[in-house]
């Protein structure tokens, strides 16, 4: 699991901002990060200690979102 830099609230609002060339930058959180790997992963949002109201699926390359897979 993975966290974006911005805290979004909504999953279309993540979708919206990449949509509109927005870089979204990526990290993991914790021990294991902050870096995250290229490869597919899952976007948790809103960022703890709220409760995460949405998963997405999205492709990360250098740190950052190229696709979002759903």
């Amino acid at each position: 699991m993975a966290y974006t830099e911005k805290n979004y609230k909504t999953k279309k609002e993540l979708i919206q901002d990449f949509k509109s060339g927005i870089k979204i930058v990526v990290y993991q959180p914790g021990p294991f990060g902050p870096e995250v790997r290229d490869g597919t992963r899952c976007i948790e949002g809103p960022h703890y200690p709220e409760a995460h109201r949405f998963y997405v699926f999205v492709e990360v390359k250098d740190g950052c979102i190229i696709k979002i897979l759903g």
